[in-house]
């Protein structure tokens, strides 16, 4: 299968702003659920946890000594219900961009982990291997470096929150990074990187 490359042409090196990464809070998808992808579309809808709330809310605690100027937010309900709980408390609108939606699994929605994870070989596949009617990594950066690429362009010497989920935050922050190789990406698949539900990474 053709690997997908097209998208390694993102100005790492020039970043005019600071960013800092928010993963949603918890939901039953980390606890009694665990064991399962969450369905697409959210129907109905799938609040985060009493304890998630309290994550996020110690988060934007954090969050206030960083002067923080523009918050962007997955517009899924887990992210909108964690960007509301930090736009509250930093008095700050929110700007909910699709792009920062959460990897489309596509025909795997719903369905247990282990099927999704018996679809690839290796962990590599899924950069350029896509389940039916969902996206690859590849995909997924494609459309995170679009909306950096329009940000960078529109503000700068800004402090910008970015809400989003578990996969997006780590492509993210590789790229933010300046990660061009998979293997790179692979390697930082830790928790510097890859936050823990309602964890705050500065980038």
């Amino acid at each position: 299968m053709k690997k997908n490359r097209k998208n390694d042409n993102f100005n790492y090196m020039q970043l005019k702003n600071r960013y800092f990464l928010l993963r949603h809070g918890q939901t039953i998808y980390q606890t009694e659920k665990r064991d399962f992808l969450y369905p697409f579309p959210e129907n109905p809808s799938i609040p985060i946890t009493e304890e998630g709330k309290k994550t996020v809310e110690e988060s934007a605690k954090k969050l206030k000594a960083e002067n923080i100027d523009l918050i962007f937010s997955s517009d899924f309900f887990r992210t909108r219900q964690s960007a509301e709980i930090i736009a509250r408390e930093l008095d700050l609108e929110i700007n909910y961009d699709t792009r920062l939606r959460d990897l489309n699994l596509g025909e795997f929605h719903g369905r247990q982990i282990t099927e999704y994870k018996n679809f690839f070989s290796e962990k590599s596949e899924r950069f350029f291997k896509r389940p039916k009617a969902g996206e690859n990594w590849n995909d997924l950066k494609e459309r995170l470096k679009n909306f950096l690429d329009e940000v960078e362009k529109k503000y700068q010497n800004k402090n910008i929150l970015i809400i989003s989920h578990g996969d997006p935050l780590w492509l993210l922050a590789g790229i933010l990074k300046g990660f061009k190789k998979e293997e790179e990406f692979l390697k930082s698949r830790n928790r510097d990187f890859y936050p823990a539900v309602g964890q705050l990474i500065k980038v």
